[in-house]
């Protein structure tokens, strides 16, 4: 057996797996009430924005992958909210910026996880408002020990806060510093804010009228009222000029967060579920049906992300299915049909040598004819350019060669005794990405950064349009019946990682916490999603423990390897269910020394 940091948790009763161990035992605590998958998956997605700030808030957003023991199909619970109807191309260029600034104001979109964790509740959950916040609201108003890397992401900022983003400053510099590791930490505005939506739901005719008054009271009430008020007013952002925000009143009275079908594969014995092409989430499935393509069959070396052929294989795929990201993802219409055709992928396969490629290469599905940025096409995407690794608000997505990350997202999977499961990716809205709005505890989000300004791409800057996302749940089904769910945070890292992780419990047979404890690597050779929207030609980026004997060999076929450390990639959480026996299982990622498992 393979060694792991810890063991792979099994038992019949519920099982949760979350970035965070106050999230993990707060849906834990929900499961033992009473409650199913679902008000579980809530409860930790409210904690999550109390004790990951840095890493998501009620002002991102969140994409879900859902399926119910009464109807196991998966469904995709979209919580991405859309481009502000002020968010024009031409109101960016004319404010002499060729790209969405990574951070401030400028950068919201709508904010989407709110309203997306309530429809959750409304449409599958048994608990009420209260019920399921009750945790949250604890740890917003009576405090919680701080983790360590929340004060280094405010410690980054504190220069900004200082002079810029005063309501930040009032909030995370309270006491004259950034807060300590493990000091009680405390966000009364927010805990408020939650009360103030229990107390709408009170009264009402019924549970879920009840969770239908309080998305009011958030889309159209006083917490409309006060992000329309706040995002009228101009601060600094990540372009070094000061800006006003887009997003009004308006624009959050008319989202609601939304139920569709999923994007699937079949792969291994399995369907494979991902979101659709709004999201990246086909990636994953473009990838797999590439290396399907190339004959690779279970037990094959190229289905083994820890050899030379196998990771030289699956990062070749990978480039191909991130360059038709560019090409053809976003909240348009995606021959995502052709996309993920044996015959398309076939062509694609064909293009895999024996050494790294260094371009961006997106296909030709059906005979169209794709398109990239400007950005990309002429260079611009140049990620050693001044000021890329300089800005500490701009991000989730940048692993730098030492592993370390400038921010990041949370996830969180659940899988009940009745079969239940979800596949939940919080992100956005983190601390440093715009200034708190005081009276409300949190700020919006800046995921408008994975748009183009520029006309006529699949994901150009839009109003009404949702950007184009990295968030990427997973749920694998075998026979029609969900067997696993499963993600982690990461950016354009998040399908990678989930790559690898995936073909190890299904192609290699290894178990949950066996394939989240090894090796992990992932390729930068790719149009970044976030500013500055780098590309790194020919990288990957690998923990060591893949060993050296590896390492010279993917070198030797053209990789420009970069060590990372041997414990720094992948934040993997993952829970699964054996529709034969009944019996759950759940891992939890080690590296951190802060995601975690549990269930009986």
């Amino acid at each position: 057996m393979t060694f792991t940091t810890r063991p792979t948790l099994q038992g019949t009763f519920g099982m949760v797996s979350s970035t965070h161990w106050l999230a993990s035992q707060s849906a834990m605590g929900i499961l033992e009430h009473g409650g199913n998958a679902f008000d579980a998956a809530v409860t930790a997605g409210f904690v999550l924005h109390v004790v990951e700030p840095h890493l998501n808030g009620p002002g991102g957003e969140v994409p879900a992958i859902v399926a119910t023991a009464q109807d196991p199909r998966p469904r995709v619970l979209c919580g991405q909210g859309p481009a502000p109807r002020g968010a024009t191309i031409e109101h960016y260029r004319g404010l002499g910026l060729e790209l969405v600034p990574g951070s401030g104001p400028l950068a919201a979109a709508v904010p989407g996880a709110v309203d997306a964790w309530l429809l959750l509740l409304r449409d599958h959950g048994t608990m009420t408002l209260a019920d399921v916040l009750a945790p949250a609201i604890g740890y917003a108003r009576d405090g919680h020990p701080l983790l360590g890397r929340v004060g280094d992401t405010v410690a980054a900022v504190r220069e900004l806060f200082e002079q810029a983003w005063h309501t930040s400053a009032a909030l995370w510099l309270a006491g004259g510093r950034p807060p300590g590791d493990g000091e009680m930490f405390r966000n009364p505005a927010y805990a408020t804010t939650l009360e103030r939506l229990v107390g709408e739901s009170r009264g009402a005719a019924s549970r879920e009228a009840g969770i239908d008054a309080a998305r009011r009271a958030w889309s159209q009430g006083f917490v409309a009222e006060a992000v329309d008020a706040f995002s009228r007013q101009s601060f600094r952002d990540s372009s070094g000029e000061a800006h006003a925000g887009l997003v009004t009143g308006q624009d959050m009275a008319e989202f609601s967060a939304t139920w569709e079908e999923p994007a699937t594969l079949e792969f291994a014995g399995h369907t494979v579920a991902k979101t659709r092409p709004w999201g990246q989430g086909p990636v994953l499935l473009q990838t797999l049906a590439t290396l399907d393509a190339l004959g690779a069959e279970p037990g094959s070396e190229l289905l083994d992300p820890g050899t030379v052929a196998g990771a030289h294989a699956q990062a070749e795929a990978l480039k191909l299915a991130f360059a038709d990201r560019e090409g053809w993802y976003g909240d348009t219409e995606v021959p995502l049909d052709d996309l993920l055709s044996p015959s398309y992928a076939k062509e694609r396969a064909a293009l895999i040598g024996e050494t790294a490629s260094r371009e961006v290469r997106p296909g030709s599905p059906g005979g169209r004819t794709p398109r990239l940025a400007r950005y990309v096409t002429e260079g611009l995407a140049d990620a050693d350019r001044p000021g890329a690794e300089a800005d500490p608000t701009t991000g989730e997505p940048t692993v730098r060669a030492d592993g370390q990350t400038k921010g990041d997202t949370c996830h969180v999977d659940v899988v009940d005794r009745w079969g239940n499961t979800i596949s939940a990716m919080p992100s956005g809205g983190w601390l440093q990405s715009s200034p708190t709005i005081p009276e409300l505890g949190f700020p919006l989000g800046s995921r408008l950064q994975m748009t183009w300004l520029e006309e006529g791409l699949p994901s150009s800057l839009t109003p009404g349009r949702r950007p184009r996302t990295t968030l990427s749940p997973t749920m694998v089904l075998r026979d029609g019946v969900p067997v696993l769910a499963c993600g982690t945070p990461g950016g354009d890292q998040q399908d990678q990682w989930q790559l690898l992780f995936v073909l190890r419990v299904l192609a290699g047979g290894q178990s949950l916490q066996e394939a989240i404890d090894a090796p992990m690597w992932h390729t930068t050779s790719l149009p970044a999603s976030f500013y500055p929207r780098g590309v790194e030609p020919g990288v990957l980026v690998v923990e060591d423990r893949l060993g050296e004997e590896v390492l010279a060999g993917l070198e030797a076929r053209g990789h420009d390897v970069r060590r990372a450390g041997p414990w720094s990639l992948g934040r993997m959480c993952a829970v699964a269910r054996d529709p034969e026996t009944g019996v759950l299982s759940a891992g939890a990622n080690p590296r951190g020394m802060q995601g975690y498992a549990c269930g009986r």
